[in-house]
């Protein structure tokens, strides 16, 4: 019998470790080994349960007694536990999901056994959620005419001058190890021996003390030096149907800033899930008359990952139907607003979705499209792994560890980068008030695309000072901000065995926050569409249209309003009329 056993278990630890051979990882579209890896985290403990508990039930006097009382107080206190998650598993800031006939339905039961687990039961043996400080401090900086000056306790300083990645071709993008190699092989290494001069256009430094590291950023060009921008004839967007944009009778002749922060693979559950202190900060902006919060309930993603939910948000359809298609940045760009787009994952957008679309892999969709780009710091080997699997669980953009980079978490570097920009736009030293353009600003964050959910919680902290600063600084006076994912997490444990996590991976979150003058203008229209969208099913298709008609205000194009957000979707709309596939639909009427 034992023989037999052996060889059973011999048996299934050979076919792992053909799966592994197999699939590492490498091929990120099926998470291959992640599954494999969760499958070996409930096979080990279930059988170590079993031996426990026999092992108890032969030492212990009527342990099948005291096991039922126990199993049932439990039950019964996860089943009122449950029950407070069903109830609360649709609520937002302002409002909740609420039952209309005629409005869609999420299919199936839905119960979020997920929400019982304390924070950090699903990662908890990866490690700390901490990221350990470098031992010693580095005082570097750069000053506003671009001279590095640097003060350690080590004689021995270099400096990594980051190449500047907003020019390259597409064919200098790709991933799977390309973007990040060329970014090693175009930094430059320099000794510190006094105050270093940097070029223009150079975003990033990493400073090297010793064994301590630090990466300072900076904005440059200067707004105030910065080279007006023409777009070229042959692409530029606003020459298609010219004849359409008519302002509005009434429409505020005043342009609103766009902060548009996308957080990969979080639903509108886990957001509150997992990031509390920043829905407590989002909600506080809500400010009628100055600022007002719209949140959608229904809103439904377009695709299992990135791909079609980002494609119909960034150019407005899923295939393009058009070569050498531009995303939305290119739109407000042309319209005389400075962009720019922070990754904070070692790739790029337009490259990874859109590159096959292109004529020539040596057009520079950045160069094009945007005024700034933060990409190299996030392709640095102690975070972006530079030889093996790239898409690892332990290392990189998508790893169920701590994501760290020099004593820090990875998104710091974005967040600081993005609050340069905002000062420098607004305030910048030099800067006349006839030389300031309304800003697009995107900030791409990775910490909701793992399998265990965990690693959202460390953006919780710099998110939620983010918001705060937003709301101290009055920005939101005269600044758009959206915040919003493209699906819901599509891996892990609750994706892959409840009906709820199907729910959640279907419903992404979303949420605008309005000037007031703008809002009141939408809100006051013979057809308002936000107050109503909220509880209607929406896609990343009206996000598209949304920005779309920002980035011509006051001078929109009124099919694009008709298509935004600002305009009401129909009422009792189906998948099936919102573009969704039926075989993915969630929300049914």
């Amino acid at each position: 019998m034992m023989d037999a056993e052996c060889q059973a278990v011999t048996t299934v630890l050979i076919i792992f470790a053909l799966l592994y051979l197999y699939d590492h990882g490498e091929r990120f579209e099926e998470h291959g080994f992640y599954n494999l890896l969760v499958f070996l985290l409930i096979f080990i403990p279930l059988n170590i349960t079993i031996a426990i508990l026999y092992t108890l039930f032969s030492i212990i006097p009527n342990f099948v007694t005291v096991f039922t009382l126990t199993v049932v107080g439990a039950a019964f206190t996860a089943a009122l536990a449950l029950n407070h998650y069903i109830s609360i598993f649709g609520d937002g800031m302002l409002d909740h999901l609420r039952e209309y006939p005629s409005e869609c339905r999420w299919q199936g039961n839905n119960y979020p056994i997920f929400d019982l687990l304390p924070s950090g039961t699903q990662n908890f043996w990866a490690g700390s959620m901490h990221c350990k400080p470098e031992s010693n401090k580095i005082d570097a900086s750069i000053d506003t005419n671009g001279l590095l000056t640097i003060n350690c306790t080590d004689n021995n300083i270099l400096v990594d001058i980051l190449p500047d990645t907003r020019v390259w071709p597409l064919k200098k993008k790709s991933k799977w190890q390309v973007f990040n190699h060329h970014v090693l092989e175009e930094t430059r290494r320099e000794e510190y021996t006094g105050p270093l001069q940097l070029e223009d256009n150079i975003q990033a430094v990493v400073v090297r003390c010793g064994i301590n590291n630090k990466i300072i950023t900076r904005v440059s060009p200067r707004a105030s030096v910065r080279p007006a921008y023409t777009p070229p004839t042959d692409t530029d967007t606003r020459l298609a149907n010219i004849s359409a944009h008519q302002p509005a009778p009434g429409v505020p002749n005043r342009r609103p800033n766009v902060l548009f922060v996308f957080i990969d693979a979080t639903s509108h559950r886990q957001f509150y899930r997992r990031l509390q202190k920043s829905a407590v900060a989002l909600a506080n902006l809500n400010k009628p008359g100055r600022s007002e919060l719209t949140e959608l309930y229904r809103y439904h993603t377009l695709g299992v990952s990135t791909d079609n939910s980002t494609k119909a948000m960034y150019i407005g359809e899923i295939v393009p139907t058009k070569p050498n298609p531009l995303p939305i940045w290119a739109y407000f760009r042309d319209r005389g607003y400075v962009t720019a787009r922070v990754e904070t994952s070692c790739e790029d957008w337009t490259r990874t979705y859109l590159g096959e679309y292109y004529t020539s892999r040596e057009y520079s969709v950045g160069n094009r499209s945007l005024d700034y780009e933060l990409s190299s710091p996030f392709c640095m080997p102690e975070f972006y792994p530079s030889t093996g699997n790239a898409f690892g669980n332990f290392k990189g953009p998508f790893s169920i560890t701590a994501r760290c980079l020099y004593g820090r978490y990875v998104h710091e570097y974005g967040f600081d980068y993005i609050d340069q920009l905002r000062r420098e736009l607004r305030w910048g030293d030099g800067l006349q008030e006839q030389q300031k353009q309304p800003y697009f600003l995107m900030l791409n964050l990775m910490e909701g695309h793992e399998g265990t959910g965990e690693v959202l919680r460390t953006l919780d902290n710099r998110l939620s000072e983010l918001l705060s600063d937003l709301d101290k600084s009055g920005e939101l006076e005269d600044t758009a901000l959206f915040i919003l994912s493209d699906h819901g997490l599509h891996m892990g444990l609750n994706f892959a065995f409840l009906n709820s996590g199907q729910i959640e991976h279907k419903n992404p979150f979303f949420a605008m926050v309005l000037p007031h003058w703008l809002r009141n203008f939408v809100d006051n229209q013979p057809e308002a569409g936000l107050p109503v969208n909220e509880q209607r099913l929406t896609t990343p298709l009206e996000t598209h249209y949304t920005l779309k008609t920002l980035a011509s205000w006051p001078m929109f194009d009124i099919a694009d309003y008709k298509r935004s957000l600002f305009s009401p979707v129909p009422a009792g709309r189906s998948c099936s009329d919102a573009g969704i596939g039926s075989n993915f639909c969630m929300c049914k009427v």
